[in-house]
């Protein structure tokens, strides 16, 4: 088993490594934008609004929204400080070009966050927006690799959680969605 996790984790670090190797100073502006969409701020917001209805047509999808993103948000809390996982080791003479919310990398809240918003609403949209709203939330999981803030496994960790949270979040609330 340790063979495994030492192999899964020289993969994931040689995998950021080639992310952040190839920065590049408007992608770098474009990520740290990118990033934002998964903070509590601005998930909190936006669920609530929508779940309120905001957005008529999508009040229901808003309500399974909030529900997911709790959901996940809990989750991904409990494993961060379960598993202790600290940040990435960037190679020398690169940092990371946000600050980190706190010093744990697993799960990556920000990639379960995005995914968890966007899953819903994607849902709930015709024509090309639902592929769209997806893409947005899955960005959200890329710029924290390309910010250096996570490893790739924290990402996909996060974004399962999301999966999960939206699969059991109608289970759990029943009828209300």
């Amino acid at each position: 088993m340790s063979s495994l996790r030492a192999l899964l984790s020289d993969a994931d670090s040689r995998l950021l490594q080639t992310l952040v190797l190839r920065r590049r100073p408007a992608a770098d502006t474009t990520m740290r934008l990118v990033t934002r969409l998964g903070d509590v701020l601005v998930v909190g917001p936006l669920t609530l609004g929508l779940a309120l209805g905001a957005v008529p047509s999508l009040r229901a999808q808003g309500a399974l929204a909030l529900w997911t993103v709790a959901a996940s948000h809990l989750i991904v809390q409990l494993m961060k400080r379960r598993v202790c996982r600290s940040r990435p080791q960037l190679p020398v003479g690169l940092t990371f070009l946000i600050e980190p919310e706190d010093r744990f990398s697993f799960p990556s809240g920000h990639a379960a966050a995005g995914l968890s918003v966007a899953l819903p609403i994607a849902v709930g949209l015709d024509g090309v927006l639902g592929p769209l709203v997806l893409a947005i939330g899955l960005s959200v999981g890329v710029s924290r690799c390309y910010l250096g803030v996570h490893y790739p496994g924290d990402v996909l960790a996060g974004w399962c959680l999301a999966i999960l949270a939206f699969v059991i979040a109608p289970l759990v609330g029943g009828g209300l969605f």
